[in-house]
């Protein structure tokens, strides 16, 4: 391990173990607040607490997942243990994906990128000429969805998906995952025909789509028929409202107070937190795509994807917002809820819709 790569991953070991140290003890039913506080301070700052229930405008199955308990201490994990915990969360998702969406998966090399191809069964022939290129999420030091983004997708949509297994941080902070994408993307246009590609991607893989597109733009390549930015950021400098308020469980779990300290310093590496590459929402975004943006009303990212969405309108791109109630942050990767399935469908019809012209 080379020594600038040792001393990353220290870092973020030693500053999971800090932060434990530094940790209350969880909340505990007796100390829960039972009635709202609101009180602003003379910067501005909000200090409030909210007894929020359980709605009842979505599905018994969600209601009970958002109803788990979890504590609000923040237990220590390594980048190793992340990375195990996430490769099982990944291995559960394809089996239960691959029970409602039967499918072939290969694992193979574009252009020198280790990619997973997921086939679905049953795929119409003119189809074939078509290619999804996902790109998944996972905080850009995993991987949390390179199967619940592909297989739903490629089988509702009945067309092949390639998820990029793209370069991750903090070893290979941003550009590398980004040149990744582009170099596959690249690779494919030999064979595929650009208004028969599309590229999506959820969280970490959400905000690389943006960052992709304007990348594309800035090379002079052809854009993809349709872009989908499924719970993402444009502005790395300047955190959203939703950040502060919920965690990727939504209302459950810890949550440090905002900071003004760039989000993601280390995907982000050297890179200025304005870069249009980076943080799309400071580009030029005039000729995009069409783009579908999905979130929901307790993602942790719901700022950052509607304010993304408000720059492409500002820049006369289709683009269409899907928000749903209640639901955290990427919360169609579970395929037990109604509502995954759901989103799964818009998100399929409208990147196929885009192709089939």
């Amino acid at each position: 391990m080379r020594p600038a790569l040792y001393s990353s991953v220290l870092a973020l070991s030693l500053a999971s173990a800090a932060l434990a140290a530094q940790q209350p003890p969880p909340t505990t039913a007796s100390q829960g607040p039972n009635r709202d506080t609101s009180y602003i301070d003379d910067q501005g700052m909000a200090h409030i607490t909210r007894v929020v229930p359980v709605p009842q405008t979505i599905s018994p199955e969600a209601q009970q997942m958002i109803a788990r308990v979890v504590p609000d201490q923040a237990p220590p994990e390594t980048l190793a243990e992340r990375r195990t915990r996430t490769d099982a969360s990944t291995e559960a998702a394809r089996l239960a994906w691959t029970k409602l969406c039967p499918n072939h998966i290969t694992e193979d090399k574009i252009a020198g990128v280790p990619v997973r191809i997921v086939t679905p069964d049953g795929i119409p022939a003119a189809n074939n000429d078509k290619v999804f290129i996902n790109i998944h999420g996972g905080g850009f030091n995993s991987d949390s969805g390179s199967y619940s983004e592909s297989i739903p997708i490629a089988s509702y949509a009945g067309v092949k998906v390639i998820a990029v297994m793209y370069r991750l941080a903090p070893e290979n902070p941003f550009p590398a995952g980004i040149d990744d994408v582009i170099s596959v993307y690249k690779e494919l246009l030999k064979t595929y025909r650009p208004e028969h590609i599309v590229i999506y991607g959820t969280s970490a893989g959400a905000i690389m789509t943006g960052e992709i597109a304007v990348r594309l733009k800035q090379l002079g390549l052809p854009e993809p028929a349709a872009l989908g930015i499924f719970s993402g950021i444009g502005d790395f400098a300047l955190p959203g409202d939703s950040a502060a308020l919920f965690t990727l469980r939504g209302l459950g779990g810890h949550l440090d107070p905002p900071t003004p300290a760039p989000h993601d310093r280390y995907y982000i590496g050297s890179a200025d937190p304005r870069d249009p590459v980076l943080s799309p929402i400071y580009a030029d975004l005039h000729g995009l795509p069409p783009t579908l943006f999905v979130t929901a009303t307790r993602d942790a990212l719901l700022s950052g994807t509607v304010n993304l969405h408000r720059a492409f309108l500002r820049a006369g791109v289709d683009a269409r917002l899907v928000v749903f109630d209640a639901l955290p942050h990427a919360f169609w990767y579970n395929a037990s809820l109604p509502e995954s399935i759901e989103a799964s469908h818009i998100m399929a019809s409208f990147l196929i819709e885009h192709v089939s012209h």
